[in-house]
């Protein structure tokens, strides 16, 4: 197979990632950026979670920029575990529409149903609790629950709450997570800003902010963290949305703060702050793009900046 039976059909990916000249056209998204060393390419088969849609009794993929509904039940991008559940997930009496978010924990498959139509069926209830998942949620209840689903980062257990942020794989989770330990060193205190669930804080001892997540509850683009506040730290790790980190970029562009790892998964935003740290004084040392959203155009960049 050099090719997924749905690429052209479903909106999952703009690129062929089966295709012999893949990392080429790939790469092209961020021509624009000073690349320092060898792209990371995340294998297939890895994805640990992905968005469907579902409306008028079909589950599926959208297509690309339209409402319409492309039935699935295997990705070959999606991990296994993922696929293995997918047929039954599928074939749920799917009642109203919305999107169903399916993130693989360490402990079982977490189902979560965002939909205009705030309540569910009996006979939905029913059919899901048969299907193995560990929880699904819809909106803010409980369809069906077994346990607590659980992610790990470096040997710390975390409960994980549905729609919270993860990396997309495990793998590339690892990889950034050893990056920035490496980044880091001996830099101490660090911050770790947006830092969700914990990837990074944990394994660096940091401070943690986010509106969401385990550390303190702040909302960094409304309040980002001033200079007084940030010339506390040797060392800033920051993670942001595909918005970026403009609110909080100004501020640290005028702190002490010695270093700055900077990891961002859309490189437009990324052009953006990164101006106006190194307006700031700072200087780009490092910057390492990672295919973790693979076959799709985003990149995830691991950067670094230095004062």
């Amino acid at each position: 197979m050099n090719k997924c039976p749905f690429f052209g059909i479903c909106g999952g990916c703009k690129y062929n990632f089966m295709a012999p000249d893949y990392h080429a056209q790939k790469l092209d998204e961020i021509r624009n950026i000073p690349i320092t060393g060898d792209p990371i390419w995340i294998p297939a088969y890895s994805r640990r979670r992905a968005e469907f849609a579902f409306a008028d009794g079909k589950f599926g993929f959208l297509m690309h920029r339209s409402k319409t509904i492309v039935p699935i039940t295997q990705c070959p991008l999606l991990a296994p575990e993922i696929n293995e559940i997918l047929p039954r997930l599928a074939d749920l009496p799917w009642g109203g529409n919305g999107t169903c978010l399916v993130t693989s924990c360490d402990n079982g498959i977490d189902v979560y149903v965002v939909s205009p139509v705030p309540y569910f069926s009996t006979i939905f209830k029913k059919s899901a609790e048969s299907i193995g998942a560990i929880r699904i949620m819809w909106n803010d209840k409980v369809v069906a629950q077994s346990g607590d689903p659980i992610v790990s980062f470096d040997n710390h257990r975390v409960e994980y709450t549905s729609g919270a942020f993860l990396q997309p794989t495990r793998q590339s989770e690892k990889i950034l997570r050893d990056m920035v330990i490496s980044a880091v060193g001996d830099l101490r205190p660090v911050a770790d800003l947006f830092c969700g669930l914990g990837n990074f804080t944990f394994a660096l001892n940091a401070a943690g902010f986010d509106i969401n997540g385990i550390g303190i509850k702040r909302d960094l683009f409304a309040n980002p963290l001033n200079v007084k506040s940030l010339n506390q730290f040797a060392c800033v790790v920051m993670d942001p949305p595909r918005a970026g980190a403009m609110a909080q970029c100004g501020q640290i562009a005028k702190s002490n703060v010695k270093k700055i790892i900077y990891i961002s998964c859309n490189p437009q935003t990324w052009m953006r702050d990164a101006k106006i740290l190194t307006n700031g004084g700072y200087t780009n040392t490092e910057n390492i793009p990672i295919d973790q959203f693979v076959g799709s155009s985003h990149w995830e960049l691991f950067s670094i900046f230095e004062k």
